[in-house]
Formats: C-alpha cells, structure tokens, sequence
C-alpha cells in the first residue's frame, strides 16, 4: 500500500526547533514533488513549502518567512521540514502531500492526491 507517514511533531517551547520527516512507503519519492502544508484548529489548510525532484523550492504564502525550510533525502525516502524561532501560531496539524502525476510542485497544494495523515506541533510555554 503507497503511503506518507509525517514523524517528529511533538510540544516545543517558543523559539524552539523541530524537524518532521514524511517518509514514503509502498513506492519511491525521488521521482515527485512533495510538499507540506498545515492546519490550525479553526482555520483553512495552509500550504508551506514544496520541493520538486530535482530539488526546486516553491513557497506557498510568506506566512514562515526564513524560518522553515524543506529538503530531501532520497536514500531514506524522506522529506524533511525544518522549522527554527517557532512561534505559538505554528501550532498546528502538519502534514504532507505528493502526486505522482507530477515532479514539479503544483500552484496550489489542493492539487495534490496522496496526503499523510499529519503530526501533531505544538509551541507552547
């Protein structure tokens, strides 16, 4: 079965640091875009960051300015997101996303077919 599965969410304190990893299982990453995006409670779905096969970075927003960046390792079969100065407004549901339709990233995350089913991050003090 082709799946994501999102790790390395968890409760962090403001100015913090956390890294999630989406790793592929059931079929290899190296050849799609992924992407991540997140969602706060009460709020719509905001795409983040998208890194294309070839390694191209697409920015959904401003929203996370320079603080969070994505990359790829394709020896794991992971996509990375890194995130530093974390903020309590980052609190959210973080998941990713791919197609594999595609090795560009999309104008909109809402194109993406294959979610995974997120992790939980928290900034709090």
């Amino acid at each position: 079965q082709s799946q994501l599965v999102e790790s390395g969410g968890g409760l962090v304190q403001p100015g913090g640091s956390l890294r999630l990893s989406c790793a592929a299982s059931g079929f290899t990453l190296d050849a799609y875009a992924v992407g991540w995006v997140r969602q706060a409670p009460g709020k719509e779905r905001e795409g983040i960051l998208c890194i294309s096969s070839s390694g191209y970075i697409t920015k959904y927003g401003d929203s996370v300015k320079d603080r969070f960046t994505i990359s790829r390792d394709n020896t794991k079969n992971t996509v990375y997101l890194s995130m530093n100065t974390l903020k309590p407004e980052d609190t959210a549901v973080y998941s990713c996303a791919t197609d594999r339709r595609r090795a560009a990233c999309p104008s909109s995350v809402t194109d993406f077919r294959t979610w995974g089913q997120g992790t939980q991050v928290t900034v709090s003090s």
